[in-house]
C-alpha cells in the first residue's frame, strides 16, 4: 500500500505548491488632492508593499505614474519597454498608454515598498486589469 502511496502523495502536494498564488501587494492611499491647474485631474499618492515573492497582475493606470523605491528591489516593465530592476532611490514612469506587464519584487526573501504618483483623471479607478 505505501509503494502507491508515497508517489501520489508527492504528485499531490507538488500540484498543491505549484497551484499556490503568489503573496499580494499591500496598497495604502497617502493623499488624493484635486488639481485646479488641470481641472478633472488628481494626484493619487500610493504607498505599495510588496511581500517577498509578490507579483502583480498585468494592469494599467489610464494615468501617468512615477515609481519611487523606498526599500528592497523591484522589478517593472511595460509593453513594448525594457524590464528594468530597481533599488532605493531609482524611479520609473508608466504613461496613460502603458500597459504594465511586469512588476514584481526582485526577491523571494526580503520585501520591497516604492511610493507610487498618479495623475489620473478625477473619478477614474487607479488600477484596471489588462491582458
Amino acid at each position: 500500500m505505501f509503494k502507491y502511496f508515497t508517489p501520489l502523495l508527492l504528485l499531490t502536494t507538488g500540484m498543491a505548491t505549484a497551484q499556490a498564488a503568489p503573496p499580494t501587494a499591500t496598497v495604502s492611499q497617502l493623499m488624493t488632492k484635486a488639481l485646479p491647474d488641470f481641472p478633472g485631474k488628481e494626484a493619487l499618492v500610493l504607498m505599495v508593499t510588496y511581500p517577498p515573492g509578490s507579483v502583480d497582475p498585468v494592469h494599467r493606470h489610464n494615468a501617468d505614474a512615477f515609481v519611487y523605491v523606498l526599500e528592497g528591489a523591484i522589478v517593472m516593465g511595460v509593453r513594448g519597454g525594457k524590464t528594468v530592476t530597481l533599488t532605493p532611490g531609482q524611479t520609473f514612469y508608466e504613461g496613460p498608454n502603458d500597459v504594465h506587464t511586469i512588476g514584481r519584487n526582485a526577491s523571494a526573501s526580503k520585501p520591497a515598498k516604492f511610493i507610487v504618483v498618479l495623475l489620473k483623471s478625477v473619478g477614474k479607478p487607479a488600477v484596471i486589469p489588462a491582458k
